[in-house]
């Protein structure tokens, strides 16, 4: 099938990147396969990461099709776009069709992208993954590809006003393959969590001491910034995911 809304987008984006300042990082990229199915698992650190993220294959001429939460396909401006470009779906309360429907996409020959994070990491340290990029890799038979950026979270995170000033840095690394078999997807998700937090690691040692100061709220505190721990994210996430309870809650009473 002709992508006919993609590559205008990518043009489009490439475009405000420019017109930003903004200066990229890219390492690893000749890890994208230039055909064939793959799978690459990003760290989910901004609101942006899916558009950044996609430059990942882009010097391989792929378009990566995203694996994102089905609220976004159900905004009247959003949702056609998502759907041209032929991105995948995702219901949380029930995740079997977007697991068939990306493994379909790699079988044929794609190159998917998936955040198994699930949501926004306010530590921007690797959290707990899900293991369904493991069990979609394997199922698909396709190599698993961790995939780290860095810098998306200065411009539009949770927490943080946005901040579209000129000259950010963007660092995006790709690591080597992985090939998880399914037998043990626990352990294999290890493994690419494992892999995802060295490549961050890498990713931050590489990004301009410039932009990254001491005490910066993007940097995680482990590295001297004021970003909150893993511990004190964890604590973040679980009171925004009562408040969002609540607030359904009340909805539907009133």
């Amino acid at each position: 099938m002709r992508d006919i809304s993609y590559p205008p987008i990518i043009w489009t984006a490439k475009t405000a990147f420019r017109l930003l300042g903004q200066h990229f990082q890219m390492s690893g990229t000749e890890h994208v396969p230039r055909e064939g199915g793959v799978l690459l698992a990003f760290n989910h650190i901004g609101y942006l990461d899916f558009i950044y993220g996609g430059l990942a294959a882009n010097p391989s001429g792929r378009l990566v099709r995203f694996m994102a939460k089905k609220e976004v396909f159900d905004h009247a401006v959003g949702g056609p776009v998502m759907r041209s470009m032929r991105h995948i779906p995702v219901d949380r309360g029930e995740g079997l069709a977007s697991f068939h429907a990306a493994v379909e996409d790699l079988r044929g020959g794609e190159a998917v992208g998936i955040f198994p994070e699930a949501t926004i990491s306010r530590s921007f340290e690797i959290k707990e993954l899900k293991t369904g990029a493991v069990r979609i890799a394997a199922a698909a038979g396709v190599p698993l590809l961790p995939v780290t950026l860095w810098g998306t979270q200065r411009i539009f995170t949770k927490d943080h006003p946005r901040d579209f000033s000129r000259g950010t840095t963007i660092g995006i690394r790709v690591g080597e393959p992985l090939h998880p078999t399914g037998v043990d997807p626990v352990a294999e998700t290890a493994e690419l969590r494992a892999a995802l937090t060295s490549l961050l690691d890498e990713t931050i040692a590489a990004y301009p001491a410039e932009e990254q100061a001491p005490g910066s709220w993007w940097l995680p505190a482990r590295l001297g910034g004021s970003a909150p721990t893993p511990e004190e994210a964890e604590r973040l996430d679980a009171e925004e995911k009562r408040d969002r309870a609540a607030r359904r809650a009340a909805k539907r009473q009133g």
